[in-house]
């Protein structure tokens, strides 16, 4: 179960990271920018930490699922992106995906 806490914070990082990479404009703002570099650079540790004892297309598959997810809600939500029906049907079948496999997949490591 410590596996999927540091996973989730993996996941985290990543999602605070992508979000301020919108911000950097290009790398050009100092303080997003260094979000978004040390975000993923603790999302990347966290996510091989996990790989020690979670299969690795296992681990990047609900670490990528479950951060386009978050990533499309923050976008909703803090950038006011529109999401339009087949956009919301492509993020339910991601999540589904990683339902599954959590659920019913022993590749999990459960």
């Amino acid at each position: 179960m410590k596996q999927y806490l540091i996973l989730f914070l993996a996941i985290i990082c990543e999602v605070v990271a992508t979000s301020a990479l919108k911000q950097t404009e290009q790398f050009t703002r100092l303080v997003p920018s260094l979000i978004s570099i040390a975000g993923y650079a603790a999302a990347f540790y966290l996510l091989s930490i996990v790989m020690r004892s979670i299969p690795i297309g296992i681990s990047y598959a609900i670490w990528s699922g479950v951060g386009i997810v978050l990533v499309a809600l923050v976008g909703w939500i803090v950038f006011k992106q529109h999401l339009d029906l087949p956009a919301i049907i492509g993020i339910c079948m991601i999540l589904g995906g990683v339902v599954v496999i959590n659920l019913f997949s022993e590749s999990a490591g459960h």
